[in-house]
């Protein structure tokens, strides 16, 4: 499973792949709670073991998907 993570101020996305067999409803309990205290840091583990650790005040957005290998790309020409 993918979280995409949009930061205030920065035109890069921070992309977390937590691997197979993650609950997406579980992720956006608690991805939610953080976010609502406003005060406190989103953390999450990839699947490899590393911490991504952002500031909930500087949160943009989070998308919650797939696994990477189902998205598309395409031009319209």
């Amino acid at each position: 499973m993918d979280v995409r993570i949009g930061v205030q101020y920065s035109p890069k996305e921070i992309e977390v792949d937590l691997g197979d067999g993650v609950d997406g409803d579980s992720v956006q309990k608690e991805i939610e709670k953080v976010l609502s205290d406003g005060a406190g840091v989103l953390k999450l583990t990839d699947k490899k073991g590393r911490k991504v650790i952002v500031a909930s005040s500087k949160v943009a957005y989070v998308e919650i998907g797939a696994e990477s290998g189902d998205r598309r790309m395409g031009f319209v020409g």
